[in-house]
Order: C-alpha cells, then sequence, then structure tokens
C-alpha cells in the first residue's frame, strides 16, 4: 500500500460499486465477449478496459470507435446485461473487506454514499441481495447527475447529499476515471485496483492505493 496514512480523518465516505464493492468487472468483461462472440465479433482487452468506469454513452462511444459506426450497440449490451444479472442473481461476489470497512463507519457514525455510473435499478439489484443497499445513507446513480465519470459531477452530488464538503469526503474507487473524477472534485481519494493497474497518473491523483478494503479500513482507523 503506498502511503501510510490519510491527511485528516473523513466526514463521509463514497464508495464506487463494481470493481469495489461487488467483483464485477471480470464478469462484466466475460460477458461482454460472450455477447460479442455471438455476433462473430472480438472484443480486445484493451478496448473493454477503456469502457470500465464510464457512463453508457461513454461505452458506447469506445464501442462505436473499435466496432464501427454501424455497430448494433442496443443490443450488444443488452445481450450482455442478461448474461450478467443471470450470474450477479445466482450470487452477488462481495469483494473482500466489504463489511469490515463498513462495520467500521458504523461504529465511527461516519455516513457513506455509492457513486456509481450504473442505473439505480442496477444498484438496488445488485446490492440488497447481499445485504448492502441498507448500509448507505445515499445512492448516486446514472441520471443524479449532468456529467458522469471522469467529471466530478457524481462525487459533488454525493457530498451534497451526505452533506459534507468534498474534500472532507474519502473517495475510493477502483478505475482510472472514477480517481479522475475523484481527485476533480477534491476529495481525498484511494484507488483500490481491481482490472486496473495503479498508473503514475493515478498514483499522483490519490492520497494512497491500496491493496484491498482491509488496508483502507487501516487507514480510517488511522486517521
Amino acid at each position: 500500500m503506498s502511503a501510510a496514512a490519510l491527511p485528516r480523518r473523513p466526514k463521509a465516505v463514497v464508495f464506487d460499486m463494481d470493481g469495489l464493492i461487488l467483483d464485477t468487472e471480470v464478469l462484466f468483461r466475460d460477458v461482454m465477449m460472450e455477447a460479442s462472440v455471438a455476433r462473430g465479433l472480438t472484443l480486445p482487452m484493451d478496448v473493454f478496459l477503456a469502457m470500465v468506469g464510464l457512463p453508457d454513452h461513454g461505452s458506447r462511444a469506445v464501442a462505436m470507435a473499435h466496432f464501427g459506426d454501424d455497430f448494433d450497440f442496443g443490443p450488444w449490451m443488452a445481450h450482455a446485461w442478461e448474461l450478467a444479472h443471470a450470474r450477479i442473481d445466482a450470487g452477488v461476489p462481495v469483494k473482500s473487506g466489504v463489511v469490515e470497512l463498513l462495520d467500521l463507519l458504523d461504529e465511527t457514525g461516519v455516513p457513506r454514499a455509492i457513486c456509481t455510473s450504473s442505473r439505480r435499478d442496477i444498484v438496488e439489484r445488485h446490492l440488497a441481495p447481499a445485504g448492502l443497499l441498507a448500509r448507505f445513507q445515499v445512492v448516486v446513480a446514472a441520471g443524479d447527475y449532468a456529467r458522469g465519470k471522469p467529471h466530478p459531477d457524481p462525487f459533488l452530488a454525493a457530498a451534497a447529499r451526505l452533506g459534507a464538503e468534498p474534500a472532507s469526503c474519502l473517495a475510493l474507487e477502483d478505475s482510472h476515471n472514477g480517481v479522475r473524477a475523484a481527485a476533480a472534485a477534491g476529495m481525498m481519494t484511494v484507488m483500490v485496483p481491481d482490472l486496473l493497474p495503479a498508473t503514475a497518473e493515478m498514483r499522483a491523483l490519490c492520497v494512497a492505493v491500496a491493496d484491498n478494503l482491509h488496508q483502507v479500513a487501516a487507514l480510517v482507523r488511522g486517521a
């Protein structure tokens, strides 16, 4: 883990969802590749990774740039979501350390929010079965802000709904676009890498890079 401590004690914590709370980015990678193969297409890893953390219109732009202007994005994405829902409904894969960190925030009275590029119905469908939805006071999802990640709007909306100044918030992200958004909002940002590595740019934007949420809990305890 890079950096030994947070610069100040967080008044609120803002969580990304996919790849941070839920181990779903690998799942999304697999189903999008399957949906591509079903159409006789190949989705390269670098193209998929360029979509990570983006809202739907951003993912659409990346896919169209790769597959061409005549690519039928809607049915392709709908097929991928159908495959994803079937697997997630069979059991939501929760990342290690999530419960420990949420328990710590309960003990210390620190409020928290979900801040995601996913739709609200998807957030509810994915978090509720794991008993996690009720553990967040605020959900900021697609449609709750003007511009998605990497713009700061989602994180600024989360801070406003939590009643906290952005600089007093700790933001937890696994994607490059998420880190860019949180840092642009002025939040203390910690990256917990999933499929994307912590590049030099990411380390410059973050107060710390953690291997997992257990390490994040240790940072919060030490603040």
